[in-house]
């Protein structure tokens, strides 16, 4: 089963490509968190505001007020004052379901469920970007994604510059277990140099965070560096219309 859950990423990666251009006229810089544990906006939601900073939460409604990677995930009123204060929702599926492990039907009543559960919390609120959980693509997802959202949003490294997949955009992971590879002063550079798109996703945010999330000064560190590149910081749905116009 493994080897054939890497076959069928594999093809997501290089097969069936809805190819775009990436070519701003400025360096981009986008933000995104998976999932929303409850320090994603409790911690980084104080941060983004002294950077001045809007970003992209990737919700799953069947998450909310739970438990997840041994952390509390967001309340309802949690989602309700980031998106107040500006920032893009967008969706992750309703139960944090890889696409490996779902047909297209139990994929489309998943993002069905999700859409009708934040349109109820959110007045009527419609997420236009995708991010996979897991970072799982298949081919069957991304022609899925494509048809509902403007983008879905994978978990491959690199910078977005010149041709990409719109089915599959890359993105660098704010993860403890990932930071320290990463030269990201020189990934922020490429970004500015070729009028490339750099996003990022993360998950929790505490001094002492999981694998797969990141610490209050990782994430300062990430903006600064942002900043000091200079490019322009939007979030995902805000950086991809403006590429599309």
């Amino acid at each position: 089963m493994k080897a054939i859950d890497q076959m069928r990423r594999r093809a997501a990666r290089y097969l069936d490509i809805d190819a775009v251009t990436i070519a701003p006229a400025r360096g981009l810089f986008s933000l995104s968190f998976d999932d929303i544990p409850e320090t994603a906006w409790t911690e980084a939601g104080p941060i983004l505001a002294e950077h001045g900073v809007l970003a992209t939460y990737y919700v799953c409604g069947g998450l909310e007020s739970g438990w997840n990677m041994e952390r509390p995930q967001f309340r309802t009123e949690h989602l309700q004052a980031l998106h107040a204060a500006g920032h893009e929702v967008g969706c992750h599926t309703f139960g944090h379901t890889s696409m490996l492990r779902m047909d297209a039907e139990a994929m489309r009543l998943s993002l069905e469920a999700n859409a009708a559960w934040v349109a109820a919390r959110l007045d009527g609120h419609r997420m236009t970007t995708f991010a996979y959980p897991f970072g799982d693509a298949t081919l069957q997802a991304k022609r899925i994604v494509r048809d509902r959202f403007a983008l879905g949003r994978g978990v491959r490294d690199g910078v977005n510059a010149g041709r990409a997949d719109r089915g599959l955009i890359k993105s660098i992971g704010l993860e403890s277990r990932r930071l320290p590879h990463y030269d990201l002063e020189a990934m922020m550079a490429e970004a500015a140099a070729s009028n490339g798109w750099l996003t990022a996703y993360g998950h929790d945010v505490s001094d002492r965070p999981t694998d797969y999330g990141c610490t209050p000064d990782d994430l300062d560190r990430v903006l600064h560096a942002a900043k000091g590149a200079g490019l322009e910081i939007l979030p995902i749905g805000q950086a991809w219309a403006k590429l599309a116009a």
